[in-house]
């Protein structure tokens, strides 16, 4: 690919901007284990969501995107619009139940929260199990992505793409720490948003496409036009719909949309100023993710259906990639090659921006699992801040080493996405209920996370009558008997330890009649408990107003894309009443 001088200077000033940035906040960042993992809990929110939302826009979004557009059509990606539910949960219920836990990892809560040696067990087997073999999974899906477009844009075998995406990444991740991550994050998700915005007006206007109203009345593009798969199809009305809507946002645990909140999002929340600034950081997050971002995506997936409308036209126009990573998640790469010089760096520039950001997000939050949950925690209890942030460093190469490796030998970003559902599918309402039901335990996480890992496996390895299920049926099945499972062991052991479920409770405040059991047994000895924080019917509301405004958003901007302005209005009205209710709940919540 003919790529301009001008294009390697955008491309290599913005590598050099964010090497600048690690080498400044290098020094604070070392200081001590708080702020290299933490930033010092003084980030404000816009700083926060700018990061989350930069960090789950990685260079296999756009990708995943396409896929899924080119197969299902646009009303496919509810398999992801979905989890929009769970994060305004995240945003009105759990942010500030997270903050005011005072954690330093999201892990560190089990120990908090349960008691006894299930307990410590649970938190250092989830610091390997997450931080490290699952944190690999997600890394090299990412990297996968990068493997495609460095074959596509630059010729580049797959093993010479990871290891120049990753060594800019690791030397900032590593220097600068969470601050240094989140500081790069706002100046990426701001170049990775020029650049996809320019080259969907650019791409939709080529002569091959014939401009936005050509490119929407071809009849490849019209049939993926719908916003909501056609009930005529019942299979796919409830597949790509009804499962999403109805199990998957609240029983799937699934990385950036996590039930009940966790991962690199509560390391977010848990860095924020206080609970007020951890809410608003949650709440910009989704709305920019779910409804600002996805349209330059869409746009382009459909265009890239004119040019290639099927995986032999691809392969005949890029006859050098390697036949095991052939997939529609190549339309997106594709259709970046028509783009001019200038833009085309600034494109480039962007999704190496939206990787490193990725990456070097679960970089640090999986290097602070293994620093504080694993290696502080049954190591080396006494180790010294200078210390933990060694073994941060020394972490974060290691993982990006086997990220790197595992990413070579997958193939496509739409399977990687539905291996991670499965292996999550059942514990999502773990993680929900964990706050309201004081009878939950560390027993009850352990059989979820084991059974719902052994079902993937049967599922994915098995025998051919549990492997040739449908994956949104394999789901079903998963989500039921995981929670089967959990929900009898549950009942079956004994509860958390008293003294811990109280002073958890006390530190925490939440809400809810699940906690009931425990203030029956305070009344009997004589204790009394804090109030819950705030009422559960405001929160719940503000949930619903904001998950209705994000919704009607995207629509909105749909119609307005697919030049339908009346609907376009009437879901814009939708957007003020629902914005008008958000705001009275609003001023109602306490922090």
């Amino acid at each position: 690919m003919n790529i301009s001088s001008l294009d390697w200077i955008i491309i290599l000033l913005f590598f050099t901007v964010f090497l600048i940035i690690g080498l400044i906040v290098s020094k604070k960042a070392g200081s001590s284990s708080k702020e290299f993992f933490l930033s010092g809990r003084n980030m404000p929110w816009w700083l926060l969501g700018v990061s989350m939302v930069a960090t789950t826009f990685s260079a296999d979004t756009p990708n995943l995107v396409t896929d899924i557009v080119r197969q299902n059509g646009v009303a496919g990606n509810w398999v992801w619009w979905a989890f929009l539910i769970t994060g305004m949960l995240t945003v009105f219920v759990y942010a500030k139940l997270w903050r005011k836990s005072g954690v330093l990892t999201d892990l560190e809560f089990y120990e908090k929260r349960y008691s006894g040696k299930e307990a410590a067990f649970l938190r250092g087997f989830r610091a390997i199990y997450l931080g490290v073999f699952f944190n690999i999974m997600i890394m090299a899906s990412v990297s996968l992505a990068a493997i495609k477009i460095g074959e596509v844009m630059f010729g580049l075998e797959p093993w010479k793409t990871v290891v120049y995406a990753s060594i800019i990444t690791v030397a900032y991740s590593s220097l600068g720490g969470l601050r240094g991550v989140i500081l790069t994050d706002f100046l990426q998700f701001l170049v990775a948003m020029v650049g996809s915005v320019a080259a969907a007006i650019y791409i939709i206007n080529l002569p091959e496409v014939g401009g936005l109203d050509a490119l929407l009345t071809r009849p490849e593009v019209a049939s993926k036009l719908d916003l909501i798969p056609s009930i005529d199809n019942r299979e796919l009305f409830i597949t790509l719909l009804i499962i999403p809507i109805a199990v998957q946002w609240w029983s799937v645990w699934y990385p950036g949309a996590e039930p009940g909140g966790g991962g690199y999002i509560a390391q977010r929340m848990l860095s924020s100023k206080n609970e007020k600034h951890a809410v608003s950081a949650t709440f910009l997050f989704n709305i920019t993710h779910y409804a600002l971002r996805p349209w330059p995506w869409i746009l382009i997936a459909l265009a890239s259906l004119v040019v290639y409308p099927d995986l032999a036209s691809i392969k005949e126009a890029f006859p050098g990639i390697s036949e095991s990573k052939i997939g529609h998640d190549l339309g997106y790469s594709a259709m970046l090659l028509t783009l001019p010089k200038g833009l085309l760096g600034i494109v480039i520039a962007s999704l190496i921006a939206a990787y490193m950001s990725t990456i070097s997000t679960h970089l640090n939050w999986g290097s602070s699992y293994v620093a504080f949950d694993f290696y502080q925690r049954f190591i080396k209890p006494e180790a010294t801040e200078k210390e933990l942030v060694n073994v941060g460093r020394i972490s974060t190469v290691i993982l990006m080493v086997f990220a790197g490796l595992f990413a070579l030998v997958l193939t496509s970003a739409y399977d990687a996405f539905q291996i991670l559902l499965s292996i999550g599918a059942g514990t999502g309402s773990i993680f929900i209920l964990r706050w309201f039901w004081w009878r939950i335990n560390a027993y009850s996480e352990i059989a979820g996370m084991v059974v719902s890992f052994i079902l993937a496996l049967l599922f994915k390895f098995g025998p051919e009558s549990l492997t040739s299920i449908s994956s949104e049926y394999q789901l079903l099945l998963s989500v039921g008997v995981t929670t089967a499972v959990w929900v009898l062991v549950t009942l079956m052991t004994k509860p958390t330890d008293y003294k811990t479920l109280v002073s958890f409770f006390n530190l925490v405040k939440p809400y809810g009649k699940g906690w009931n059991g425990l203030r029956k047994q305070a009344q009997a000895k004589g204790e009394k408990l804090e109030p819950g924080i705030g009422r559960f019917s405001v929160d719940l509301l503000a949930m619903f107003a904001g998950t209705v405004l994000i919704y009607a958003l995207l629509f909105a901007t749909g119609m307005f894309v697919y030049g339908n302005i009346e609907y376009g209005l009437i879901w814009l009205a939708i957007v003020l009443i629902s914005t008008i209710t958000l705001v009275k709940a609003w001023k109602k919540l306490t922090f």
